[in-house]
């Protein structure tokens, strides 16, 4: 999982007001209860000691966020009177919730989001393509694609007299809007760095654009005969087959990061393994059993990478006041600080220690006697 969408919260000191909370709008009394939920929050951190004008930035925030339809979360944090980050999530928190500590609380917002893949969706005819595009923290991007020709966009019936040279001109039409077409997927999978990218609609049209197509993103496409531009045409199937795509992608960087930690020899496992690790920005990917209900902590300094389990280690590297801080906090931070992944496991998963194992980038003779597992 990436966490370069974490970046603005770890670009400027805290304290740090957090806020999550249910902003399904599905009801009548939606609205009203939306805004109940955020003054029970809004109360909690008043209780924390939340300066009065960061909780007045987080209102407005929260308060005129542009709805969604259907049932959702957001996630907020602020500090110093400025909300850095509002993060819309796929659904409702497990519970509402509110804190103020000198690091965000982040990951209940990281585990909202799951394993996100960026995808690219492509609805072709013979006249071009629909193409919507999704990247990690971004909205959907749409566009309408058409060829550079439009005579004649249909063959004509046999008996013609110039059946074969319409039907010749045809084909030639049909064969440069797909290239248009798949000239601009290409683009724009590249833009959004898509990892899958499903091509439905017309099948002749579809096979042409997928065949021009560079080979890189022709590895990359599922194919689908559902789908149509018109209006109303079969959307909900289409939805399922680009849900069930991205879904193997993201079930794949699991499966993949797991297959990796278990044939790492020196990979690090347990807490204290893991700390020393992120301390030489030595992690790659980390595994992490999410545990909201844990009640470890961490020690941290001003930057991502002084993290320990014990004050006296973060004043040997020269910080002068150690912070404790909930240690889940302090994992994503030096992991969104390190540019390391983050892959969410169920305990069942994989053999961990205090529920933490990380692939490692490197290793040396230290990495050798601190982290190799039996």
């Amino acid at each position: 999982m990436d966490l370069s969408f974490l970046q603005p919260i770890y670009a400027r000191p805290g304290p740090w007001a957090s806020v999550y909370l249910d902003a399904s709008r599905n009801t009548e009394d939606g609205a009203i209860s939306f805004e109940l939920r955020w003054r029970g929050q809004r109360e909690q951190l008043e209780a924390a000691g939340a300066p009065a004008h960061t909780v007045r930035a987080l209102e407005r925030a929260v308060l005129g966020h542009s709805p969604r339809t259907g049932t959702y979360g957001i996630a907020a944090f602020a500090a110093d009177g400025e909300v850095a980050l509002l993060q819309y999530l796929p659904a409702p928190p497990r519970v509402d919730l509110a804190a103020y500590a000198p690091l965000p609380h982040a990951m209940p917002a990281v585990a909202g989001r799951g394993e996100e893949v960026a995808w690219l969706r492509v609805v072709a005819d013979r006249t071009g393509a629909s193409v919507d595009g999704v990247h990690s923290g971004s909205l959907a991007r749409r566009a309408q694609i058409r060829g550079s020709e439009s005579y004649p966009i249909r063959r004509v019936k046999p008996g013609g007299w110039a059946q074969s040279r319409f039907q010749r001109e045809a084909v030639t039409v049909w064969k440069r809007n797909a290239g248009d077409s798949a000239a601009a997927t290409a683009e724009l999978a590249g833009t959004v760095g898509a990892e899958v990218v499903v091509v439905g609609g017309d099948p002749q049209a579809r096979r042409m654009l997928v065949d021009q197509l560079p080979a890189y993103w022709r590895s990359r496409v599922v194919e689908t005969d559902i789908g149509s531009r018109a209006p109303g045409g079969d959307r909900g199937h289409l939805d399922d087959i680009t849900i069930q795509a991205v879904a193997d992608i993201a079930e794949r960087h699991t499966t993949d990061a797991l297959d990796r930690y278990g044939v790492q020899q020196e990979a690090a496992t347990g807490l204290t393994a893991v700390v020393d690790a992120l301390q030489r920005a030595q992690v790659d990917t980390l595994l992490l059993v999410d545990d909201p209900s844990s009640t470890a902590r961490l020690w941290i300094g001003p930057e991502p990478t002084q993290i320990a389990t014990d004050a006296n280690r973060l004043r040997q590297m020269a910080v002068a006041d150690p912070v404790q801080v909930r240690a889940d906090a302090a994992l994503v931070r030096a992991l969104a600080g390190t540019d390391a992944d983050l892959v969410l496991v169920d305990p069942d998963e994989a053999p961990l220690d205090d529920g933490l194992g990380a692939v490692l980038r490197y290793v040396d003779a230290s990495t050798s006697t601190v982290h190799q597992r039996p």
